[in-house]
């Protein structure tokens, strides 16, 4: 059986493939995450899943490898990760009372295939006041979050409602992943 490699450092991801299988490695994938916003987002994010795992791939050419990345697009803005306290606070503000999208882009590859797609959820938040917001941001929890919030964390008390993936919005699709890791018989 082929050895899955994750080409991510984000815990969250290596938590929710570890609901799927324990016989997978890590190698983060040290690439140009640049994306060209004038173009079609869903694009660029499985284009920049695609170069993860690629970049993985070529040093490991007997594994399957998956590669994800995830944006969060508020106002047709994309929000990363927050430079600073008031960077965080600001994309909060942004979110506030409102629907935003997260787009997670995943790509597995092995030596006969490779399956590029994206997962679209929405997420509305609740009304927030600024003490909430700065309490939240005083956490630290955003700073290494795009969007400045964790689904899974101390943000969800903040969340009214999700129309999508809950695992996408953490970044990596269980359901979706684990089709394919299905198809490319490796489970």
């Amino acid at each position: 059986m082929k050895r899955i490699i994750l080409a991510s450092k984000s815990p969250r991801r290596k938590e929710i493939l570890s609901y799927i299988t324990n016989n997978f490695d890590i190698e983060a994938a040290d690439v140009d995450e640049t994306i060209n916003y004038d173009n079609d987002l869903i694009e660029e994010i499985k284009s920049l899943a695609y170069r993860k795992a690629y970049k993985v791939f070529e040093e490991h050419k007997d594994s399957i490898v998956i590669g994800s990345d995830t944006i969060v697009v508020a106002d047709n803005k994309v929000l990363g990760k927050p430079k600073d306290r008031s960077d965080a606070i600001r994309m909060l503000d942004m979110l506030n009372n409102k629907t935003h999208m997260v787009i997670t882009g995943v790509c597995i590859i092995d030596d006969e295939k490779c399956e590029c797609f994206a997962n679209v959820s929405k997420v509305t938040f609740g009304k927030m006041s600024d003490e909430e917001i700065s309490s939240y941001v005083d956490t630290k929890e955003p700073m290494d979050k795009a969007g400045a919030y964790a689904i899974q964390g101390m943000a969800a008390k903040f969340i009214e409602r999700i129309d999508g993936d809950y695992y996408s919005i953490m970044g990596l699709p269980l359901h979706d992943v684990y089709k394919i890791l299905q198809k490319f018989n490796c489970l």
